[in-house]
């Protein structure tokens, strides 16, 4: 008896030391979060899309393309699909840019630098929609501080920043927030990235004789390009799904001029009831985001080859 005791211990052993069993062990939580939370969500609203589901009504019938063929041909939806390029690639160009000036200042050496650190992580450490009601509050036409202030000092009179009356004002409003946002987390990628290129570089570049326009087209941004396009591709996902700044700051107004195609699927789905329409839109951020997410994959292996 001991000594099969004795055999059997080392056996036991041995199959938790396997590493293709280890590993799918570790590997099963992801797998069921991916399934649970991601896939059954995902073909639900494919199933959803071609049927006439109502909220509340468990009777739905199979009806082909006819909600793709009703969302396509609605003015609504086209401004929506519209305004979510416009929203995405603006914010983003914003962003990049700032993202880049401010790691750049983060690399140097000054007093304070640890508060400014904090205070530029802040915006994407809060809750989103605490922050998107305090921007409302702010931007509130007439008992916010901004508008407040300007009046103080005799510079405007009472204006519409939250653009009900103004479409543009609207949308401005909509990337100034979302660029507010996502500054921090563009920030910190271009900084690991900053951080990683080889100082030796840099050394024997001054040493040449090379200005600093110079190390930044050709040395630093050259080897930035993956973690740039890296940081770009989560941007993209971020805004092309984002919902709660529309839905909380103008929730489409004025007349659903400030819509994105993430709000609209929300409003026609949810405020709505109409299930089937709200699934058919948010299927259409499906393709984009694929090929958006390939494109940028491939080139980030390209660079990473070269």
């Amino acid at each position: 008896m001991e000594i099969a005791r004795e055999v059997a211990r080392p056996r036991r052993r041995s199959l938790i030391d396997r590493e293709a069993w280890l590993g799918s062990l570790m590997l099963s939580p992801a797998i069921g979060y991916i399934f649970l939370l991601i896939a059954v969500p995902f073909f639900l609203a494919i199933y959803l899309s071609f049927t006439n589901s109502i909220a509340g009504n468990l009777n739905a019938e199979f009806i082909g393309f006819a909600n793709f063929q009703k969302v396509l041909s609605e003015p609504v939806f086209q401004r929506a699909l519209i305004n979510t390029f416009i929203f995405t690639f603006v914010s983003q160009l914003i962003v990049l840019v700032l993202a880049k000036i401010l790691a750049l200042a983060l690399m140097r050496s000054f007093p304070g630098k640890p508060i400014v650190r904090f205070l530029i992580l802040l915006p994407w450490v809060a809750p989103i929609a605490l922050t998107t009601k305090m921007w409302w509050f702010m931007l509130e036409p007439t008992y916010s501080i901004i508008s407040w202030t300007l009046q103080f000092f005799h510079l405007i009179g009472p204006f519409d920043w939250k653009g009900y009356s103004d479409e543009v004002t609207g949308m401005m409003c909509i990337i100034m927030i979302h660029v507010w946002r996502m500054l921090p987390f563009a920030t910190v990628i271009i900084l690991a990235g900053l951080t990683s290129i080889p100082q030796d570089l840099m050394d024997a570049a001054i040493v040449d004789g090379a200005s600093p326009w110079r190390r930044l087209f050709e040395i630093t941004l050259p080897l930035m390009l993956p973690v740039v396009a890296v940081a770009v591709l989560f941007g993209v996902i971020f805004t092309f799904t984002d919902l709660i700044v529309v839905r909380l700051l103008t929730n489409g107004a004025p007349f659903d001029t400030t819509q994105v195609l993430a709000s609209l699927s929300f409003r026609r789905g949810i405020d709505s009831r109409l299930l089937g329409q709200g699934a058919a839109i948010a299927l259409f951020l499906v393709p984009m985001l694929l090929i958006v997410s390939v494109l940028m994959l491939r080139y980030v292996r390209k660079t990473e080859v070269a």
